[in-house]
């Protein structure tokens, strides 16, 4: 299906093949990409599930879009994010999963968010700061920004989340060891999380894809 705009943000929707309230996965895609770019998973994704992939809030000019800017300094050796912008984008996308679970009548207690790198970031974001709106998140090559989340989050219950966390060992983009601290990090949650590294750079193998799609059924 098109993009549609009736949700607070853009967004690919395939409905799932139950009768009744349907589980779904909300992907959010990684920066200067857009709502078509994981959405591509989409067929090969178990049918039981709606699918609804956002295209975040910022346009980068002629690249795509973000979920908030990444700032680069000293001719690219260092680089930051916009917190500000990555804590609107959490909200927003939290407003957009409450929308959708009317629209499309989705079951509220079944969200699976699907990220890569900056959506990955962002889906730990939500999850961690609003744990009742999400069960389960897919988190490809990306890390958890502390920065990016509410306040107190530690004291929350994030006894029903599960994560699938993978990452590539030649990731040139987000060094691979941040993952190993998010997942470090995910464990002293006592977060229900899987950690997985493929042989690949800044991207999805086709071996990751099979290993998550067999966790989501």
């Amino acid at each position: 299906m098109h993009s549609k705009k009736t949700l607070p943000l853009t967004h690919n929707y395939r409905p799932s093949n139950l009768e009744g309230k349907a589980p779904a996965i909300i992907m959010l895609h990684g920066y200067g990409s857009n709502e078509d770019d994981l959405f591509s998973f989409a067929g090969e994704l178990p049918e039981k599930y709606a699918i609804i992939a956002l295209k975040a809030p910022l346009s980068l000019q002629g690249m795509g879009n973000a979920w908030y800017s990444i700032y680069f300094e000293n001719n690219n050796s260092a680089k930051f994010n916009d917190t500000e912008q990555a804590i609107e984008a959490r909200e927003l996308v939290v407003k957009t999963i409450d929308s959708a679970i009317e629209k499309y009548n989705l079951d509220k207690n079944n969200i699976t968010l699907l990220g890569f790198s900056q959506g990955t970031i962002l889906s730990l974001a939500v999850a961690l700061s609003y744990p009742e709106k999400v069960k389960r998140i897919v988190a490809l090559s990306g890390y958890l920004a502390d920065d990016m989340l509410v306040e107190g989050y530690k004291e929350k219950d994030y006894s029903h989340l599960s994560i699938f966390q993978s990452h590539g060992t030649q990731d040139m983009v987000i060094p691979v060891q941040w993952a190993k601290n998010a997942h470090e990090s995910l464990k002293t949650l006592k977060i229900d999380t899987i950690y997985k590294e493929y042989p690949v750079g800044h991207g999805v193998s086709p071996q990751n894809f099979y290993d998550f799609r067999k966790w989501l059924d």
